[in-house]
């Protein structure tokens, strides 16, 4: 079974074009005319699922996460203001800086003029538009509340987009610098010290402890270097199998949340944007085991998902959500609490989305306390190894000196 794009007619005499699934040319042939379409040209799908598209000339042009942030708004704002679905895409797709991002609304737009609801074509496209995203689109079509859906599932997007901003931000500085500290030393230890070593050598005496130290390391390195790299890969290439099975992901899922000074920030942002997540869906109208499932993925941690998972069982049994988050045990006081009271005024999204609001206050707050720390610990530790260096190069020197005086 193969993916075949098709150019036909419509009744109306129109040119429209999409997608079928076929096992060869004269199934998709008879599966567009099923469509009531008259078809023109049929052949082999070219689209990439990976979030990059191919565009005519052969091109691929990367979709990214800012570009469907972009694309919810512009629904929220055309449907609300009256537009049909395939007519707010012929805007969008007019309007697009990206020609991949054009490719795909044109393929959603064809779609859509088959038949097809917006939800179900955009499921062609699984790494764009995640299985919460589809859920929302889906509920708010079943509801007649598109419009408003859409607009929940901006705002939810766009604050995500911020708050990855921001992460990113407060880390770049600390990244670069460290970056800048690590081949400064592996400089010195590689190319530096070892053109010292004979020089130390040619003293003739017996050198001072850290100097003795630092010659061992550059003869460590120099000597198995080999080993060190191999080591290292060996060991990069294990952590990536242990992490692409499943036990492996939730076991460093779990140390993730157990490191020392990180765990409690990465903590906060799985437990944001589950609770995002979870009000976002229930507020556009998704079922709330439906919404504990998703809302679960979307936290893309493991043990968060099994621990939405376990609610979800008892919320199927007739829980209340705070009662078996309090039962389950894994997520903070303040959630279940704002849960309990969000159930008890029968308004539990809203009170999801204070929530996810105060949280990622709270990881702002940290990750800024944390990158003050971080520099000039970084400034230190690398002052101190250039620092032990030079003592290391200096003493033999003033030993000699002394020993002629």
């Amino acid at each position: 079974m193969g993916e075949f794009q098709y150019k036909a007619m419509d009744v109306s005499g129109e040119s429209v074009q999409g997608r079928v699934s076929a096992v060869d040319d004269a199934e998709a042939l008879a599966r567009v005319r099923e469509l009531g379409f008259l078809p023109v040209e049929v052949s082999m799908a070219r689209e990439k699922r990976n979030g990059a598209t191919e565009s005519a000339n052969g091109s691929r042009r990367r979709v990214s996460a800012s570009d469907v942030t972009s694309f919810t708004r512009q629904v929220s704002d055309l449907v609300s203001a009256g537009l049909p679905i395939d007519r707010a895409l012929a805007v969008m797709i007019e309007q697009s800086d990206n020609p991949g991002m054009a490719v795909v609304l044109a393929k959603v737009r064809d779609e859509i003029r088959g038949g097809r609801a917006l939800s179900e074509a955009l499921a062609e496209y699984p790494r764009l538009f995640s299985p919460m995203y589809r859920n929302m689109l889906r509920a708010g079509e079943a509801s007649g509340q598109l419009g408003e859906v859409a607009t929940r599932l901006a705002e939810f997007l766009e604050k995500e987009q911020v708050r990855r901003s921001h992460l990113v931000s407060a880390m770049v500085y600390p990244a670069l610098l460290l970056s800048v500290a690590v081949l400064a030393m592996v400089f010195l230890l590689t190319f530096v010290v070892p053109r010292l070593s004979g020089v130390f050598d040619d003293l003739g005496a017996d050198l001072p402890l850290p100097t003795v130290i630092l010659l061992g390391i550059t003869g460590v390195i120099s000597r198995y270097w080999w080993a060190l790299l191999g080591g290292i890969g060996f060991g990069w290439v294990s952590l990536k199998g242990f992490a692409a099975t499943e036990a492996g992901k939730r076991q460093i899922d779990g140390w993730v949340l157990r490191l020392p000074v990180t765990g409690r920030i990465a903590g906060r942002v799985v437990v944001s944007r589950f609770a995002r997540s979870l009000g976002t869906l229930l507020g556009g109208g998704v079922p709330i085991l439906d919404a504990l499932e998703i809302a679960g993925q979307a936290a893309a941690n493991r043990v968060t998902i099994a621990a939405s998972e376990a609610i979800r069982d008892l919320v199927r049994q007739g829980e209340p959500v705070a009662s078996a988050m309090a039962e389950v045990g894994h997520f903070p006081p303040v959630l279940r609490h704002m849960a309990a009271v969000g159930e008890e005024t029968g308004d539990l999204p809203r009170m999801l989305l204070r929530v996810a609001d105060s949280l990622d206050f709270e990881v702002d707050s940290a990750m800024r306390r944390l990158t003050t720390a971080l520099e000039p610990a970084i400034v230190l530790v690398t002052g101190g190894f250039v620092g032990f260096i030079v003592l290391s190069i200096l003493l033999p020197v003033f030993q000699a000196n002394a020993a002629v005086r």
